[in-house]
């Protein structure tokens, strides 16, 4: 994503969740009384990442005579991208020499703050199809109606927007106008469109979740049990849809009918997904910060932006997107599960572990899972197994979760646990690599079923021919059945892959010596002790190079790269 750096337009790494502009802003007399001092620094805060330092720059060097279009375009995108609306909206680009693609954003941005507001007449009127063009089409007339609705007219707010060939707007439109129908008590109607668009398979959850709550809010409850059941027929174990249900069946509050802005901002979340998997990440963005000056609280949204903040390397604009959503609502196992991974891959293992649980209190089996991966990374193997067992009660048969399991308690000791699980895993999955590998080679390093594990090392290497783990294994393989010459072949394929592996080192350093060349085995063994292997890993190369004798004992662990 850095690559998409170009000087016409930040992406998204330039957007850092509306940071402040801090003590350290330089100011004009600072950087030698240069406006274009100030720009080079508005740049270079946009190239980090700091968004409202990057703004307030800009404006600096405007406010110190520099009049150039593009340092106002750039302070205008750099407070949309951080989450800045209102502040977008005043610099938003207007003038004769200001670029269209920016007065078009600036419109949208316009229309958007008006609505935040419940402006609706004046966000009408910058939403006018004239005034919109590509690439805003569809997300201004997804708005619409809504800026209609909250013009009060009643009558434009349930027609349904069209826009040629696109199916986003067809679609979605169609789930707009089933809000305000019901918004405006056209019940019989509401129900059409919901019923149109959940009539197919694979309906989606937020259309089901929205048409059960309709029925619920209808009174119509075993209705609304029948719609999510639908979803559940085709994902079991959606958390959302699970707990909907249960609401639904216990007869408990029904959700609320989205307000005017909270169903302007689920409007825009359909074009922000289509942007983003267009790889417009840009706009997607954008969008996703627009929806959230109309409702802070949609929590998905908070997900895509931390995901694009963490895609893009800001980690701490990521974990305060994560850290959104609150206790309770759906999304805050998932949100809470991201923010964990996070500070597990900055080597904060207690607050990851930390937050991993509380992701997993919540019962949230997804959430569980992750629980139990990040155990397992943090070498808590007999826990990992433990907490997968739970999982496992409630989804039987997953061959995942069979898998990872099985590494677990062979992690933890546990070896006819271990291969029971994988044997089921790999009875279920019979052509899946990683396990053959596994498996395999756990049968060669004890001795067991040699013929057969040696086959299912090679057939995991066919599949993947480019995987230096792979080939590793293959490689060590041969040399715990005493075919050296063979292993050296192969580790010195893998190493060729993977040349900064402290494994597929140490291995060939291992058959290296059992040919007779001992040097080479010596500089392999150096080489482990540079590539930052783990201790015990250390202890076993240091003691090899300290005594000259060469490999001793049994085989490595597995290689494993994980379910």
């Amino acid at each position: 994503m850095r690559k998409l750096l170009v000087c016409v337009a930040p992406l998204v790494l330039l957007a850092a969740c509306a940071s402040a502009p801090g003590d350290d802003l330089a100011s004009l007399d600072d950087l030698g009384g240069s406006s274009y001092g100030l720009f080079l620094a508005g740049q270079g805060a946009l190239n980090d990442g700091r968004g409202a330092q990057a703004v307030a720059y800009f404006e600096q060097a405007q406010a110190g005579g520099a009049e150039d279009d593009l340092i106002a375009e750039r302070a205008f995108t750099a407070a949309v991208l951080a989450g800045d609306i209102t502040k977008a909206a005043a610099l938003a680009p207007s003038g004769d020499s200001a670029s269209e693609a920016a007065k078009r954003m600036g419109r949208m941005v316009q229309a958007v703050e008006a609505m935040s507001s419940n402006q609706g007449k004046a966000a009408r009127l910058l939403l006018k199809p004239e005034l919109i063009g590509f690439p805003h089409k569809g997300a201004a007339a997804l708005l619409g109606p809504w800026a209609s609705a909250m013009a009060g007219d009643a009558e434009g707010a349930v027609v349904r927007p069209e826009l040629r060939n696109d199916k986003v707007v067809e679609y979605f439109g169609l789930l707009g106008q089933a809000f305000l129908y019901e918004r405006a008590k056209r019940y019989d109607e509401a129900e059409t469109d919901f019923k149109a668009l959940t009539a197919g398979d694979n309906s989606g959850d937020m259309v089901l979740l929205a048409y059960g709550g309709f029925l619920e809010r209808r009174g119509k409850r075993l209705d609304a049990v029948a719609v999510y059941d639908k979803g559940l027929a085709e994902e079991p174990s959606n958390s959302i849809l699970l707990a909907a249900k249960a609401r639904a069946a216990a007869g408990k509050s029904a959700p609320p009918a989205p307000t005017l802005r909270q169903g302007a901002a689920q409007a825009l979340m359909a074009p922000a997904a289509t942007m983003l998997s267009a790889k417009q990440d840009q706009i997607g963005l954008a969008y996703l910060r627009l929806a959230l000056r109309l409702d802070p609280n949609r929590n998905e949204a908070w997900l895509m932006v931390g995901n694009l903040m963490e895609a893009a390397g800001d980690i701490d604009s990521a974990r305060a997107a994560y850290a959104r959503p609150k206790p309770g609502s759906p999304e805050y196992a998932a949100a809470r599960s991201k923010l964990a991974w996070s500070f597990q891959n900055a080597k904060d293992s207690e607050t990851a572990l930390k937050m991993a649980r509380e992701a997993a209190a919540s019962g949230d089996l997804d959430a569980k899972v992750t629980l139990a991966d990040m155990l397992r990374v943090n070498e808590q193997f007999a826990e990992s197994s433990q907490i997968l067992t739970e999982v496992i009660a409630a989804r039987p048969g997953d061959w995942r979760l069979l898998y990872a399991r099985g590494v677990a308690n062979d992690r933890a000791g546990r070896w006819a646990d271990g291969e029971a699980d994988l044997r089921a895993a790999l009875k279920i999955r019979p052509d899946d690599s990683e396990m053959l590998n596994y498996l395999g080679y756990s049968w060669i390093d004890r001795g067991e079923h040699l013929p057969e594990a040696l086959a299912m090392v090679q057939r995991a290497v066919a599949s993947n021919p480019k995987s230096g783990a792979m080939i590793d294994s293959l490689g060590w393989a041969y040399f715990r059945l005493g075919d050296y010459k063979k292993a050296v072949e192969k580790l010195e394929e893998a190493i060729e892959l993977e040349a900064g592996d402290p494994d597929i080192n140490n291995h060939l350093g291992d058959a290296y010596w059992r040919i007779g060349r001992r040097d080479e085995a010596e500089f392999q063994w150096k080489r482990v002790l540079t590539l930052d292997p783990d201790a015990k890993m250390k202890a076993e190369v240091t003691t090899k190079l300290a005594s000259g004798l060469g490999p001793t004992g049994p085989a490595a662990s597995p290689r494993v790269a994980g379910p």
